[in-house]
């Protein structure tokens, strides 16, 4: 049975994205992301795929769309969240990576989270859902202080469905 597991990196008042675009850059983060979804399947909306502008190596990129005539070369586009899970019952997990819509519509049916807390409220217009840390067990934390490549403190935590 494949986990079902979502990665994302939020601010402390849950902000994701500003203006289509992650409104940080944060290094640290983005090798977190990379070494922990490599060699998965990956979910993601059209807005998410269209931000990062092309499909992410090492990984079955599947993008949801409403849109029937959205195409893109090197993912598989899908018009349902059960379509995208379809794709991708042979595999050990699967990541849901973005973007706010999408994590709304898969909370539910999410076993793990990854969370990147970023210690600090920031400015945004996308949100990730609110979630019940009683309904979470956090299995792991990794604190790492803000430096001059990542302006502010992350914490990388990982929780599992109880």
């Amino acid at each position: 049975m494949t986990i079902l597991s979502m990665i994302v990196a939020h601010a402390n008042n849950r902000v994701i994205g500003k203006n289509n675009d992650m409104p940080w850059h944060l290094p640290a983060d983005l090798a977190y992301f990379k070494k922990t979804t490599l060699g998965k399947p990956i979910i993601m909306g059209r807005k998410t795929f269209q931000s990062i502008g092309r499909p992410l190596p090492g990984r079955k990129n599947i993008v949801i769309s409403r849109d029937d005539n959205f195409q893109a070369e090197g993912v598989e586009v899908v018009h349902s969240v059960d379509a995208a899970l379809a794709l991708v019952v042979d595999n050990a997990e699967a990541m849901v990576i973005g973007g706010g819509a999408i994590y709304q519509h898969c909370l539910a049916a999410a076993q793990r989270l990854y969370i990147t807390h970023i210690n600090a409220d920031i400015d945004g217009d996308t949100y990730f859902p609110e979630y019940d840390l009683t309904v979470w067990k956090k299995i792991a934390s990794d604190i790492r202080p803000s430096d001059e490549k990542n302006l502010y403190q992350l914490d990388f935590s990982v929780y599992e469905k109880v």
